[in-house]
């Protein structure tokens, strides 16, 4: 593949993932998108859900087998080594896109809570937003999105993963990003049964997500990330004094 061809394939897909990052936000909110969570055709409810769980386990299978490394290394033979991770991105937002267009809401509410609750969620809902993206730069947002690949590759430069520095939110949990998204699943002030369900599965794939990443930075940074991982808790922080900044090796996450 051309290099100019590898970098303009990574910037579009880039411009994708914001996309279906920004409707993201709005379909799990219920707003500013044409079909949100709870919107859009409805289907009997062993319908809906055998539908809605067929996409969240196209979705949980996509990111974690392209994301581990016996795959990569076998992708690596079809697809440039370059344009590996921007076809991540692409296959990831192209299942999120699916979920978003197939997706049949489930009647039935688990919790409606007034105002000024409702209030608070929001914030939370938003604040989840925040951490999930502001995490992304704290290691690099550019190498996570497969642009910082491409554009090495552009200029003839050797691509070397970024050193993992332990700053900001990674001084306080091992996976701001997944923590973040938490957040924005659970954050509602009307909880549905569609949106449980998506919330509750969602939950569990991020927690299995979690073991297979950590067991990959473990094979690849052996004690120096056990001794992260005894130190610093996964999703939860705890109260502690505050610990020096350090710089590992990276290996990148999900």
């Amino acid at each position: 593949m051309p290099t100019p061809v590898i970098l303009v394939y990574a910037g579009a897909v880039y411009l994708l993932f914001l996309a279906v990052l920004g409707y993201a936000a709005g379909f799990f909110a219920g707003a500013g998108v044409p079909k949100g969570i709870d919107q859009g055709p409805r289907a009997a409810v062993p319908v809906a859900a055998g539908i809605d769980l067929l996409l969240l386990l196209l979705f949980a299978v996509q990111h974690t087998v392209m994301a581990r490394p016996w795959f990569k290394r076998r992708w690596a033979r079809i697809v440039p080594v370059p344009a590996e991770r921007a076809t991540f991105v692409l296959a990831a937002s192209l299942a999120l896109v699916l979920l978003f267009w197939l997706w049949r809401p489930i009647g039935g509410t688990a919790w409606n809570v007034p105002e000024p609750g409702a209030a608070v969620l929001w914030a939370g809902y938003a604040a989840g937003w925040v951490v999930a993206v502001r995490s992304t730069f704290l290691i690099s947002h550019s190498d996570l999105f497969g642009l910082r690949q491409a554009w090495l590759h552009a200029r003839h430069f050797g691509y070397s993963p970024p050193p993992f520095t332990e700053r900001g939110l990674y001084r306080r949990i091992r996976h701001p990003l997944m923590a973040g998204f938490l957040i924005i699943f659970w954050a509602a002030p009307t909880m549905t049964a569609g949106h449980l369900m998506f919330a509750a599965v969602a939950t569990g794939y991020i927690l299995a997500g979690i073991a297979f990443e950590e067991h990959d930075l473990r094979q690849s940074l052996g004690e120096t990330y056990a001794a992260y991982r005894a130190r610093v808790p996964a999703l939860i922080p705890r109260p502690s004094h505050r610990q020096p900044a350090t710089t590992r090796p990276s290996a990148r996450r999900q």
